[in-house]
């Protein structure tokens, strides 16, 4: 009993902490190659970079203040969790923002704008995916591509995309440069690019197919110390002439190693099949909405 509850409490503590990691990351990659350089991302970092660029009231600040405005809205929606996730989020990108622009006057890479817009958005998707994956967001737009995901399967990168191409091109009114707004573009999907990717792989699932002489051990293990339901498959083996039970195990990227650590502590000699597989839907894992 006492383990399970040290585990409750490790799993919040585990996950705000990597959201801070990724908050690090992406505030540090957007104020180190985009601000410098007066490229605009997406997103309330955009806007607040354009309202910055503008009117010189820092990015950490409009970033705050228009994120509260939409975490009002989106807290009902999406609830009591997220906006807890949301505030501690805006909260810390926001003091971030404010503490990389005053330590990051000028661009890391001088006279390329090409490098800057590529490295600020692969650092930038890092950390946003990062982020995200353990449950955390960077608030503003976010918030409204969440809201959507609650009810349809499109992919992140996508909607964002679609946003942010919108608010990327308000800048040109600000900046007056068709070559500033080309490289910012192509920070929008070099960004969007990675942080599927980023996302994707924390996603990742697997199909384990176990064949073994000790079926019962290794289920008993795998249902109790990893908690993954295992499906057991009657089949016939032709070399041996016997019948056999094949064990079937749908897990996520970080439960494999434990599984695989029980089977080779049961039995070295099993014979394992891993497949990763597109989705798996239901019960544990994602959420069947309708398809767009």
């Amino acid at each position: 009993m006492k383990t399970d509850k040290l585990k409750q409490l490790k799993n919040p503590v585990k996950n705000y902490f990597i959201m801070l990691i990724g908050l690090v990351i992406y505030t540090f990659g957007y104020s180190a190659f985009m601000l410098p350089n007066k490229l605009t991302g997406g997103g309330i970092a955009g806007l607040s970079t354009i309202l910055y660029y503008g009117t010189s009231c820092p990015v950490g600040i409009s970033n705050f203040v228009l994120n509260a405005i939409l975490i009002l809205i989106g807290a009902k929606t999406l609830g009591k969790r997220f906006a807890i996730n949301t505030i501690f989020c805006t909260a810390i990108s926001s003091a971030l923002f404010g503490l990389f622009q005053s330590i990051i006057t000028e661009p890391l890479i001088a006279n390329d704008l090409l490098s800057n817009a590529v490295l600020g958005a692969a650092i930038s998707a890092i950390g946003v995916g990062l982020t995200i994956s353990y449950g955390g967001n960077t608030g503003g737009t976010d918030i409204i591509i969440l809201m959507i995901l609650k009810y349809k399967n499109i992919p992140y990168g996508r909607i964002s995309m679609y946003i942010n191409v919108l608010i990327i091109g308000s800048s040109y009114f600000i900046v007056h440069d068709i070559q500033t707004l080309i490289y910012c573009y192509i920070y929008m999907f070099s960004y969007s690019y990675v942080s599927d990717m980023v996302m994707d792989g924390y996603r990742k699932t697997f199909q384990i197919v176990i064949f073994t002489n000790k079926p019962k051990e290794i289920a008993d293990r795998i249902t109790n110390e990893v908690h993954r339901g295992v499906t057991v498959l009657k089949a016939y083996g032709w070399y041996s002439k016997e019948d056999k039970d094949v064990l079937m195990v749908l897990a996520h990227r970080t439960d494999k190693q434990d599984i695989m650590q029980v089977i080779n502590q049961e039995d070295p000699d099993a014979f394992i099949s891993i497949a990763k597989v597109q989705g798996v839907f239901g019960k544990n894992f994602d959420e069947l909405k309708r398809e767009v």
